[in-house]
């Protein structure tokens, strides 16, 4: 059962454009030892920003 909501939450957060945090760590470790981690914080920007880009970073209102 604890599977299943897992799946859950990791296809509710790729629907909003936020991946699984831990899962890229896991891949920035075996693929980019040499580069820095983003922390969970950067990371959820990182995401924010790619699915919905704005001049100044912020997002202040609906991105639609």
């Amino acid at each position: 059962m604890k599977k299943h909501v897992q799946r859950t939450i990791d296809t509710l957060r790729l629907m909003v454009g936020v991946g699984n945090y831990q899962a890229y760590c896991v891949h920035m470790q075996q693929h980019h030892a040499d580069t820095k981690v983003m922390t969970e914080t950067e990371y959820f920007r990182h995401c924010q920003n790619a699915r919905y880009p704005t001049k100044d970073g912020s997002i202040k209102r609906c991105p639609c």
